[in-house]
């Protein structure tokens, strides 16, 4: 029996004439050998799900930090761009409209007289702007409606207001810019007493005051 334990199956093991014998089995081996795979079985699946809840925690994360944005994104445009049109008031809605603006808000002015063309120049122009400047409220204002007896030589009369006090003023044609007025002219205008924040990078009438300049010479 090739499988016994005698001298001469030992010597015929040692020149390989019989195969070696086998080794019995060690249980406690087995079994520290089994648990080592379980244990390593139950690690890398409380590994992945650690790790696929960290995962699931940063997709919240990124996905509550995204809402937010796109949140704060919605209620800014809806702060700025309160007006974007020149409205019609008439004088007995003045206080509610202009000295009572709220603090934060700056309000323009125009009073006018339809029958003066520079006066419907410049509601153009302001029609131009309020859409630009949707954060400043841009108002019109038949002269009538406000102070009777107004010269027409004082028109177009541009008012702005901030907190309910005046904080410039452009009383008749000259002040206003004059009957060729371009709208980046007015925008400039306004642009110099804080009422708006141009992109301009100069002065419109520049060109044209230098011009004069020159034809003096």
């Amino acid at each position: 029996d090739p499988n016994e334990d005698t001298e001469w199956n030992d010597v015929l093991r040692h020149f390989g004439i019989l195969p070696p014998k086998e080794k019995p089995k060690d249980e406690t081996e087995e079994m520290v050998l089994y648990l080592q795979k379980e244990a390593e079985g139950k690690m890398n699946l409380e590994e992945r799900k650690e790790a696929e809840a960290d995962s699931d925690e940063a997709d919240r994360k990124a996905i509550e930090a995204y809402r937010q944005q796109r949140l704060q994104e919605w209620k800014c445009p809806q702060r700025r761009q309160k007006y974007g049109e020149l409205r019609e008031i008439c004088g007995e809605q003045y206080i509610k409209e202009v000295t009572n603006a709220p603090e934060d808000v700056w309000v323009i002015i125009h009073l006018y007289r339809s029958s003066i063309p520079m006066c419907l120049l410049v509601n153009e122009h302001l029609s131009l702007l309020a859409r630009k400047f949707p954060e400043v409220k841009f108002l019109k204002a038949l002269v009538n409606s406000c102070i009777q007896s107004y010269h027409d030589r004082c028109l177009p009369t541009i008012l702005v207001y901030k907190t309910g006090e005046i904080k410039g003023r452009f009383v008749g044609v000259a002040e206003c810019g004059g009957i060729y007025l371009k709208v980046e002219e007015l925008e400039w205008k306004l642009a110099e007493v804080g009422a708006i924040e141009t992109d301009l990078e100069e002065n419109p009438q520049k060109d044209i005051r230098n011009m004069m300049t020159l034809s003096v010479r």
